[in-house]
């Protein structure tokens, strides 16, 4: 059974490196304002990356089920989307977390927190539409064109328009002069924990995402609809 659960243990491990080695790696003082709380880059941005993988692996179900009509293909679009939506949370939670160390609010307005937002309400919108319809067959194939449209409004709200005017947040117009971290900040001593991160907190979620599909595939089986 070990090489068929070897990327859960690949996870657990990652993630207590992480979240042990990301307190006492060496990390660079980029200015008075950052000092330790740089290791929030630990944390905060591999949700976001783990964010757009599940929902991108939760568009390509959403794609298949439209060409198979296959149930099974949208129990897999709506818990990757559920897991993808938690880690958006969690990257909203922890940037606010840092937002009020570094700019001294937890939510300053920032183009960047308002687009991360409004992601995340469109996605939310994506499950009030799953639980306002009753057919099974309708409510799949409304979620699946709903949820093509939701990912690709991620970039235009998370990557596009935050680039277009002043944002204090790293990687936004006029962000240079702000404190914040951004990929050509990282040191090598951070590399070596931001990549096992990213990489560990996605397997966590894909390990979440799983258990939670069985649990519905049980229940479609007890409904007679598998």
């Amino acid at each position: 059974m070990l090489h068929k659960k070897w990327w859960k243990l690949l996870s657990f491990i990652l993630l207590l490196y992480t979240c042990t080695h990301g307190f006492l790696v060496k990390v660079p003082k980029l200015d008075d304002r950052m000092q330790e709380s740089i290791r929030n880059f630990f944390f905060h941005v591999p949700m976001w990356f783990g964010m757009m993988i599940l929902l991108f692996v939760s568009l390509v179900y959403s794609i298949k089920y439209l060409r198979s009509s296959s149930l099974v293909h949208d129990i897999y679009a709506q818990a990757y989307a559920a897991m993808g939506l938690t880690f958006g949370i969690l990257g909203i939670i922890t940037g606010a977390l840092w937002a009020n160390y570094q700019w001294g609010s937890p939510w300053v307005g920032d183009p960047k927190q308002n687009g991360a937002a409004i992601a995340l309400l469109i996605y939310f919108a994506y499950f009030v539409l799953r639980g306002s319809l009753v057919d099974a067959e309708k409510k799949a194939r409304l979620s699946a064109v709903y949820n093509i449209f939701s990912f690709f409004m991620l970039f235009p709200t998370l990557w596009i328009l935050p680039r277009l005017t002043e944002s204090l947040h790293p990687g936004g117009q006029g962000s240079d002069g702000n404190p914040g971290i951004n990929g050509k900040d990282m040191s090598a001593n951070m590399r070596t924990v931001f990549y096992p991160a990213v990489i560990g907190w996605t397997l966590l979620g894909v390990w979440i995402t799983t258990l939670k599909i069985r649990v519905q595939m049980i229940q479609l089986k007890k409904d007679g609809l598998l």
